[in-house]
């Protein structure tokens, strides 16, 4: 519990509160004491200034101050405090206790408070002897406020607390359930999910953590898939070899050059596979060795179709070249390039009936060769399309071979188009054919072309 997120949480908004409210009760405090002090003495001031026109009256009538006594001990009665009236020399004619009459005054004891005029002439100053400390109405009056200041900052505190406790649990709760998420994915349990029902930051969390625990799902069933693909595309030619072996064993067959054709071409198939689930897994570690150096497309382009034209001449293909006759070098490995190109070759040769067409075509678009190759084959199913690069996928499930190899060419050109920071997409419809479309970068796109070999 003392280690726990909602228990700090709590803890340090408590702190906060109270360090907030208290500075403020303080804060408020003092200044509610000195504007009501200031809002006394203004009070005071006002009433003593009342006693100027009365004392100037008694100065009139008497022309001297000669019966004032009366009239300052019944201000002193009213004020509550000891009030003393002084000539322009400076010697008490009043005094509301009688004790300083004919002496001069202290100014530092009485603070003079307001003149007396006559015809606009000073003729003496009203002094007011003040009161130590406040009076205990003010004393009741700050005392109040101080009590109301303090039970606010203890409503504040709890108001705080209450809401602490409610955010915490908003806060913490999917916290929680992500947690038991996490230790149900570290038990194995990959179909561990959140529940998300905000938009803000916990709740990205949560959208980011089903979306992990989708993708590792969908990673370990591609891995499991894999896993069985590789053992049945393994397993085909392997049972073929040893059936052929134990077959001349046992003497059912002779061991004549038709045997040896037959042993070669399924220990080629095992091969190509090897090297293919090889090259992927290179591809995969980021360690695909790239020999990366400015080429002529065109040189590509003509180089495979000059190797594939046999097998399209066969099938009766019409392949077809459209190369631009000022298409720019590409950055590239030439090798890994041509093996891009083949394969997509070979993949339309494979999927293409009798007179049908395959279309090379090749342009420049902005810093990139886009190089498309078209057929006019049987096309691609909408529910195929998203899976096509996967590896070990074939929309033919039954694996014949007149369908197709293992699985993993599409998935090899992809991963190396992408080593050489281009993108790979295809369009498909049935019935109409395909169109594989990759990029490939311009040589010399920092800096001037370098001329293809």
């Amino acid at each position: 519990m003392w280690h726990s997120l909602r228990f700090r949480l709590l803890l340090a908004t408590v702190l906060v509160a109270l360090v907030a409210v208290s500075v403020a009760a303080f804060v408020a405090a003092r200044r509610t004491t000195g504007e009501f002090q200031r809002y006394v003495e203004y009070g005071d001031l006002l009433r003593y200034r009342r006693f100027a026109p009365v004392l100037a009256r008694s100065y009139s009538a008497n022309q001297s101050w000669d019966n004032v006594q009366p009239e300052v001990e019944r201000m002193g009665q009213i004020a509550g405090q000891r009030v003393l009236v002084v000539d322009t020399r400076g010697n008490v004619v009043g005094d509301s206790e009688r004790s300083l009459l004919g002496k001069p005054v202290s100014a530092s004891r009485f603070p003079p408070v307001v003149g007396i005029l006559v015809g606009g002439t000073r003729v003496g100053s009203v002094y007011v002897e003040p009161i130590p400390g406040p009076r205990e109405a003010d004393r009741a009056f700050l005392s109040a406020v101080n009590r109301s200041l303090l039970l606010g900052a203890l409503i504040a505190c709890l108001a705080a607390v209450l809401v602490t406790v409610g955010l915490s649990s908003r806060i913490v709760r999917p916290v929680e359930q992500l947690t038991a998420a996490v230790q149900r994915m570290e038990r194995g349990d990959l179909t561990a999910r959140v529940s998300v029902d905000t938009q803000d930051e916990i709740g990205q969390l949560g959208h980011a953590f089903n979306a992990m625990a989708g993708s590792l799902a969908q990673q370990e069933q591609l891995r499991r898939n894999m896993v069985g693909d590789v053992a049945h595309e393994l397993r085909t030619p392997l049972t073929n070899l040893r059936g052929y072996l134990e077959a001349a064993r046992d003497g059912l067959l002779t061991p004549d050059g038709a045997l040896v054709d037959n042993l070669y071409e399924e220990t080629m198939l095992l091969n190509r596979l090897v090297a293919d689930l090889q090259e992927l897994a290179l591809a995969d570690a980021g360690q695909l060795a790239l020999v990366r150096q400015p080429v002529s497309m065109v040189r590509i382009v003509e180089q495979a179709v000059t190797m594939l034209r046999p097998q399209a001449d066969a099938k009766g293909l019409a392949l077809l070249v459209n190369l631009p006759s000022d298409l720019p070098p590409i950055d590239a490995d030439p090798e890994r390039v041509g093996q891009v190109l083949r394969n997509l070759l070979n993949n339309a040769i494979a999927h293409t009936p009798r007179a049908g067409e395959i279309t090379v075509i090749a342009r420049k678009v902005n810093q990139e060769v886009v190089v498309s190759v078209h057929d006019t084959g049987a096309g691609i199913a909408p529910e195929h399309l998203p899976h096509i690069f996967d590896r070990f996928y074939r929309a033919d499930k039954s694996r014949a071979r007149r369908t197709g190899g293992a699985g993993l060419g599409l998935a090899i050109v992809k991963q190396l188009v992408e080593a050489h920071g281009g993108s790979l997409t295809v369009e498909s419809e049935p019935g109409r054919g395909s169109t594989f479309t990759f990029t490939l970068p311009v040589a010399g796109v920092n800096g001037e072309a370098t001329p293809a070999p």
